[in-house]
């Protein structure tokens, strides 16, 4: 089946390495996939490498008319079944094309953010779409409110996580690098350091439970650092790594995982890819968070903004081994189970042929 992806975002993020990732899964399967990207943009050089036909759209509102002249040309061309839109402007416009050759149209909506309602969201999800995939749950019953839609309409395909494995030599190391004794827990986050992320709440949780020497913090990923690190003081056991090539081997070091967002989160990579290493997790109830962080079965569940209720469940688990493993291992059987890449090429697979037929 030939797919065209359409992506305005100029960003390299989990949305364009989902759409290379899946790319490359459903090539595999025997599909023809074709990328329409905006010039600039980072997925075309990573496409490009992986071998896809990509087109450079130049993807701006002045140029819109241009851009779905294109679009229509690239469509012809290849004899598109279904075009695959993912952000704001290329669902407008791909949307428009899939219309005017007829073709199917699959929106992915990458984001937990809320959907803008009115018109807006009635013409781009009801009128300019067949089909509409999201990557957390919790979105749903609000842009089907939005636009009008019945649920049956969308399906929540959360972003699989890769068999992967880590080096225990190098896991040790990283533990020895922040001086992590024997017994000593390692509590942290490994994420792209943004103000909705809940590292304040992080470092106030290690603030609380500074009392106890055994308790470690880290903040492993790039970001708005410098927005956080003058609220950590001398006398708290955190640590911001910063950026690291390998995030693999900071997860596996860790004891317990935390996700502590405030805002704007689908089923996170991370928390999957701690769930498949046998991560106890603690996380906020936000977005699509709960779909991982099952409370009391794979990790304990706080309200957002809440540093107190992390420290008790951080302070619950350090406490108890079992705990921790009983949840370690029933996130890794969740994942195994539900959150494989395969899982997501399945499913993906299904709505482009149900869609398309």
């Amino acid at each position: 089946m030939p797919i065209l992806h359409t992506e305005s975002s100029n960003g390299w993020g989990g949305q364009e390495i989902r759409i290379l990732k899946e790319a490359i899964g459903l090539r595999s399967r025997g599909h023809e996939i074709i990328f329409a990207v905006t010039c600039g943009g980072k997925l075309v050089d990573q496409a490009k490498k992986a071998g896809f036909t990509v087109y450079e759209i130049k993807f701006h509102r002045s140029k819109a008319f241009s851009a779905l002249r294109a679009l229509l040309k690239i469509i012809r061309k290849h004899k598109i079944d279904v075009v695959n839109t993912h952000s704001s402007l290329d669902s407008w416009l791909g949307g428009l094309a899939g219309k005017i050759t007829q073709c199917k149209v699959i929106r992915t909506r990458h984001l937990s953010t809320a959907v803008r309602g009115g018109l807006n969201a009635f013409l781009l999800y009801r009128c300019l779409a067949d089909f509409i995939v999201t990557t957390s749950s919790a979105i749903i019953p609000k842009i089907a409110e939005l636009a009008c839609l019945p649920v049956s309409r969308f399906k929540c395909i959360p972003t699989g996580v890769e068999p992967f494995q880590v080096d225990g030599k190098r896991v040790q190391e990283f533990r020895d690098k922040l001086g992590i004794k024997k017994d000593d827990i390692l509590i942290g986050t490994v994420c792209v350091v943004r103000s909705w992320k809940g590292i304040q709440d992080l470092i106030e949780a290690a603030r609380l439970l500074k009392g106890y020497p055994h308790l470690k913090w880290v903040v492993v990923g790039g970001g708005y650092l410098e927005n956080f690190r003058h609220l950590v003081d001398e006398s708290t056991p955190l640590v911001f790594t910063g950026h690291l090539d390998d995030p693999y081997t900071a997860l596996a070091a860790l004891d317990i995982f935390t996700l502590l967002s405030t805002a704007h989160e689908g089923i996170s990579q991370a928390s999957l890819q701690a769930a498949y290493l046998k991560k106890p997790l603690v996380t906020t109830t936000i977005g699509g968070l709960p779909e991982v962080c099952l409370d009391g079965v794979t990790g304990i569940l706080v309200p957002p903004s809440s540093p107190e209720k992390v420290a008790e469940a951080v302070l619950r688990l350090a406490d108890d081994l079992q705990l921790r493993k009983g949840y370690g291992d029933a996130a890794a059987k969740l994942v195994e189970d539900k959150f494989m890449l395969k899982h997501t090429l399945d499913q993906m697979e299904q709505v482009f042929l149900i869609t398309s037929s």
